[in-house]
């Protein structure tokens, strides 16, 4: 079935009328930055704002200039001060605050400051689409979006209520993460106007997350500790994690060399700041993480205030060395989850994958 992008702007946001859609992309500082894929990615952000203006003149809502900024260099990051619509420079914060929906096809994540526009304007929402690339228009831009709601449901009630999440991988190596006091969420693709709970989401959609305790309360600390496998290319590191912090990267390539010295320059970036399921079935593991992340299992660290947590920018060194960095495991790639299991207060458990797979669908 060829992909109808008319359809799934109607079936996601079901634009009203009187409605004002911002259509926005970030563009490079210079041709040396640029890369074939973010270029294709600007092209793609024309195209789906020339789809708002076709719908519009049905729906009678407006859909303004091509919004776009200089690229942050980060995902994350705080978005500039100014941008550029129609020739003119305009206010980045006040422009976005005057739509009531903005779709972001970027190369960095604006999903966090996005998450705090929403806070500020109650008629207000976003998608945030980072590395979204032409392809996905086959893949899980073209999913069945009622599908994927039913199973970020599911996922949302198997974590509902669960103090901790056991995660044993494929490598043999294990990690408990506490989830008292918090909440998981859904990012299902579904995002209407005056959409309780949260108003940012991803597309592709596709997951259901939460942010492990932080250890916040006093006298109350974390538990989240373990060991984390992670692989880039032939080699494995191990992330030695206690009190939900990264606190040593274990493994002796440049990967591994590369990875302490990252965490050491910021030690906000070492926070474990999400665990999460995709579920979209129509999502392809290739490399990009705004796709693989739909796939499986994954968890981020870094910044979490934007999802629930408490690890905003004010913690980080400073902004350019803010990050919330997602981990895949789903089928694909090199290391896969063996069992992840949902304990309760009362020690009833339920498992939600093994040997790789769901077995709560």
């Amino acid at each position: 079935m060829a992909f109808d992008l008319m359809k799934l702007l109607t079936d996601v946001f079901d634009p009203q009328a009187d409605e004002v859609v911002t259509v926005v992309c970030d563009v490079p500082h210079s041709l040396g930055e640029d890369t074939p894929a973010w270029q294709e990615r600007r092209a793609m952000a024309g195209e789906w704002h020339r789809a708002f203006v076709a719908l519009g003149r049905g729906r009678n809502f407006s859909t303004r200039p091509l919004l776009t900024y200089q690229a942050t260099g980060a995902n994350n990051s705080d978005l500039p001060e100014t941008g550029s619509m129609g020739g003119q420079s305009v206010a980045l914060r006040d422009t976005l605050l005057q739509s009531t929906l903005a779709v972001f096809l970027t190369e960095y994540s604006a999903t966090a400051p996005l998450d705090m526009l929403c806070r500020m304007k109650e008629d207000f929402r976003a998608a945030s689409m980072p590395g979204v690339e032409k392809r996905m228009e086959r893949t899980a831009l073209a999913a069945d979006y009622r599908e994927v709601a039913r199973r970020c449901r599911i996922l949302e009630e198997a974590m509902r209520g669960a103090t901790s999440l056991e995660v044993a991988f494929s490598t043999g190596h294990r990690c408990t993460f506490d989830l008292r006091f918090r909440t998981p969420e859904v990012d299902d693709g579904v995002l209407p106007r005056f959409k309780p709970g949260d108003r940012v989401i991803n597309l592709p959609s596709g997951e259901t997350f939460i942010v492990p305790y932080e250890g916040e309360q006093a006298g109350s600390r974390s538990q989240t500790a373990g060991t984390i496998p992670v692989r880039q290319g032939q080699e494995l590191m191990t992330y030695i994690v206690e009190e939900n912090r990264i606190v040593k990267v274990e493994g002796n390539g440049p990967t591994a060399r590369t990875m302490r010295a990252f965490f050491a320059a910021d030690p906000a970036r070492t926070n474990i700041a999400e665990v999460a399921f995709g579920c979209n079935e129509w999502a392809q593991v290739t490399g990009n993480v705004l796709e693989d992340e739909k796939a499986g299992f994954h968890w981020a660290y870094g910044r979490s205030d934007h999802l629930g947590g408490t690890i905003g920018v004010a913690k980080f060194i400073q902004p350019d060395t803010v990050v919330h960095q997602d981990v895949v495991y789903a089928k694909g790639n090199a290391i896969q989850i063996a069992e992840a299991t949902a304990v309760r207060l009362d020690g009833e458990r339920l498992r939600i994958i093994r040997n790789g797979a769901y077995v709560v669908f």
